[in-house]
């Protein structure tokens, strides 16, 4: 395979003008380029190879780019990357595709400082739409974190790089048991070796949402195997700037997959802060004490059926809180999950 070079100006595939490096990855290079058939800009990503990667290596290398290619294309929402072309040259592959302007979140955060709750809910209710549409369409996307999704000038919220996503169906790369993702990020059934699935996403849309509101990651310890442990044992740190997300941000980073927020338990709570709006109040069942010993009965009477539930609680969830929380506080009861059939 030729070596890259450095190609501001080229024409690549006989239609797109390199112009600018946008960008810079492991693997990779975005530029900005002028499409001249149709008169329009667009970003171009490029594969770049060091002379160390041996050929096994580079055709993996190859097939993971146009796996990105082909899950972008076929994921239909407003912040996902619109997918134009894909075009072949030094004997790889370059991805042509819509440019958006503007910054990463992880920049956003950086460079202004935390979000509000309300801007906060509303780029993660644009995350959990097209994390949506892929896993409809059988992908998992298995890295959004805050510097895979940009914030453009337009406030449009957009989720990039799905390079190590896993396509449903996908056989072209077989599974080498290397973990993948940013460790800060990953659910803990994946650091665990277990199969991911859509939660394992959700997951890391919680991750993503409690950085965008306390300015770090939840449990960055600094290298990849102290953060593995931490995501995997340790308490969520608390979140302090969270306000009314930190239910949203608490049932996300559930650790127990089959216990954690769901997407449609999730998007009403983050419509109703995006919007200003206050959360309904969870509802719980209260336990009775027991009553005090008393003295031993001479008989014991026959006993009557049991009535059922006082009128007041039939059709409440069962909800289990924390010591010490209240529900709004980020309770196992997710406030607005469940509502109450008495009459109001």
């Amino acid at each position: 395979m030729t070596q890259p070079q450095e190609p501001t100006g080229r024409l690549l595939a006989d239609r797109y003008r390199l112009g600018e490096v946008l960008g810079r990855g492991g693997m990779g290079t975005v530029w900005r380029a002028e499409d001249e058939m149709l008169g329009r800009i667009v970003a171009v990503k490029e594969l770049r190879m060091t002379g160390t990667v041996d050929e096994i290596e580079k055709h993996r290398l190859v097939v993971r780019t146009l796996r990105e290619a082909k899950a972008t294309a076929r994921i239909r929402h407003t912040a996902a990357v619109t997918v134009f072309d894909v075009v072949e040259e030094d004997d790889r592959p370059w991805i042509v595709m819509e440019l958006v302007a503007g910054r990463s979140l992880a920049d956003v955060v950086a460079e202004d400082g935390p979000l509000a709750p309300e801007r906060a809910a509303r780029i993660a209710l644009d995350l959990l739409g097209v994390l949506g549409a892929a896993h409809r369409q059988g992908i998992l996307h298995r890295d959004v974190k805050p510097s895979n999704v940009l914030i453009g000038e337009d406030g449009r919220t957009v989720l990039t790089d799905f390079g190590i996503a896993s396509v449903e169906g996908d056989t072209s790369i077989t599974s080498t048991g290397m973990l993948v993702g940013a460790p800060s990020y990953i659910a803990p059934e994946r650091a665990r070796g277990k199969l991911p699935g859509p939660p394992s996403d959700l997951w890391s849309l919680g991750g993503t949402l409690y950085a965008m509101v306390e300015g770090v990651p939840p449990y960055d310890r600094g290298d990849a195997l102290a953060t593995l442990t931490a995501v995997m044992t340790e308490p969520l740190p608390e979140p302090r700037n969270a306000g009314p997300l930190r239910g949203v941000i608490e049932g996300l980073l559930e650790k127990d997959p089959a216990k954690r927020m769901d997407a449609d338990a999730a998007r009403p709570l983050l419509e109703l802060i995006a919007a200003g709006k206050p959360l309904p109040e969870a509802e719980t069942v209260a336990v009775p004490k027991p009553p005090e010993p008393g003295p031993e009965p001479a008989a014991a009477p026959i006993a009557e059926p049991a009535a059922g539930p006082p009128p007041g609680l039939r059709g409440r969830p069962k909800c289990r809180l924390r010591a010490g929380r209240s529900a709004r506080g980020g309770g196992r009861c997710w406030p607005g999950r469940r509502r109450s059939r008495r009459s109001r």
